[in-house]
């Protein structure tokens, strides 16, 4: 459906984290490795990331695919920041939306995106409707399950729930609703990353020196990335890597071998 991609840590270029690995987010747009269904990310892209000092992320997105556009290359050269979040999109109903469609959705300091799609949608999410104010849905950035998503999470942030409960209560109820939904979730508000492994995989890389990423599938062959179990709540900052189960997303830490990058078994590829 779409491979995205999260980082914390110091101040990169934004091509160094998307462009340059050898299995970069770039070449997972018509070159993934790992993902189960679609073989092109061509149907649109973005990229958030943070400025020093200022909490309210910036966004560059188009609605083609990333390899078309000839600008984002001299972008991604000189803008560097030390939190990001970037999306390529395969997507269910090719143009709708145009760029409104592509993530990372924005709203204040927060930046999200999906990867999957709800299973019967639009009908299967009829029943989840009530639960957002009426202002929520006539604001809806898209008409894409990933919009009407992010309007879920985003609600339950606005009254006062912690990322990874956000996440976790949300993939929930969306799995009861449609319980085919792939449902890999990741959001950041610049100093954390929460997201969820619910159907498609997901793996992490966490260096000792601080710096985190979460993605869809690896970008390189480093033997420091692990992948994350089905039906998982990931939590991560500049200090570590947590795992709990969507029940309980303030479970205890996984163990420090896991923190640290132990070796995992290897899980089915994601979409």
């Amino acid at each position: 459906m779409c491979r995205h991609l999260a980082y914390l840590g110091p101040r990169e270029p934004l091509g160094r984290i998307l462009l340059e690995p050898p299995h970069s987010l770039f070449r997972q747009s018509w070159a993934p490795r790992r993902q189960r269904h679609g073989t092109v990310n061509a149907d649109g892209f973005g990229v958030g990331w943070y400025a020093p000092e200022d909490p309210v992320p910036a966004r560059y997105r188009r609605a083609g695919p990333i390899w078309a556009d000839l600008s984002f290359a001299d972008l991604a050269r000189v803008v560097r920041s030390g939190a990001v979040l970037a999306a390529v999109r395969d997507a269910t109903l090719a143009g709708a939306d145009a760029e409104a469609a592509a993530a990372p959705f924005a709203a204040g300091r927060w930046l999200f995106s999906h990867n999957g799609a709800i299973a019967g949608w639009p009908d299967s999410a009829a029943a989840l409707v009530p639960a957002l104010p009426p202002v929520d849905l006539l604001s809806l950035q898209a008409r894409t399950d990933s919009a009407f998503i992010w309007a879920l999470v985003l609600h339950r942030l606005r009254t006062g729930a912690e990322p990874a409960q956000a996440l976790g209560a949300t993939v929930r109820e969306l799995a009861r609703a449609a319980p085919a939904s792939r449902l890999n979730l990741l959001l950041t508000d610049g100093d954390t990353i929460a997201a969820t492994a619910w159907g498609d995989s997901l793996w992490y890389r966490a260096e000792p020196g601080g710096s985190t990423v979460v993605a869809s599938e690896p970008y390189d062959d480093d033997p420091l990335w692990r992948e994350v179990p089905d039906h998982t709540v990931l939590t991560a900052s500049r200090a570590g890597v947590r795992l709990s189960p969507p029940a309980d997303p303030a479970a205890s830490p996984t163990p420090d071998s896991a923190r640290a990058g132990a070796p995992e078994s290897p899980k089915e590829p994601c979409r």
